[in-house]
């Protein structure tokens, strides 16, 4: 199991980057006693029968990773959920995408600790690939809601893998998560 739920969450975004996916919508929606995590692509999808086996950690399609013989992002994720009174909802669809909507019930005992939301949004926008990714963030509790396009951060910072735009883009969304 991930320690954090961000660490988990990171898990199911790299996921749509590998599925191809040129625009992924993740939304994380934060009270007192819950994070709501929403990730929508337009990658590969899944049919029916790959969309129920891959709830199963012994199973993987064998193409993305071709000496792994278990898939367990998307199992312990369920896994997190049912054992802490959260929900979990997955659909997707051949050629067109996928949609996830899990609830995080906070006040539950088991449920790991959220971990570092800035460090999990830095890491989903300096993946590699060619997506365009939209963060959708609103914590409640500190009254705070904004929205972030890695288009935008590209187009102000340039290339994301260079340390001094790492320590910008680093800067700008911890301001984000405290000044909203």
């Amino acid at each position: 199991m991930h320690y954090t739920l961000c660490d988990c969450i990171l898990d199911i975004f790299q996921n749509s980057v590998e599925a191809d996916s040129s625009r992924i919508v993740l939304d994380l929606l934060q009270s007192e006693s819950t994070l709501i995590f929403k990730l929508v692509d337009n990658g590969k999808g899944m049919d029916e029968e790959t969309l129920k086996r891959v709830q199963d950690p012994f199973f993987t399609d064998g193409i993305k990773h071709k000496n792994r013989k278990v898939g367990l992002g998307i199992p312990f994720l369920k896994q997190t959920t049912d054992m802490t009174e959260g929900t979990f909802l997955l659909k997707s669809k051949l050629g067109e995408g996928t949609w996830l909507d899990v609830t995080f019930n906070l006040k539950h005992w088991d449920t790991p600790p959220i971990g570092d939301v800035v460090s999990l949004i830095i890491s989903a926008m300096t993946f590699d690939g060619d997506y365009e990714l939209i963060v959708n963030r609103e914590n409640e509790t500190e009254k705070n809601s904004y929205s972030v396009a890695r288009s935008e951060l590209l187009d102000v910072l340039g290339d994301l893998s260079q340390a001094t735009n790492m320590i910008l883009l680093k800067e700008f969304i911890e301001s984000q998560e405290i000044d909203n």
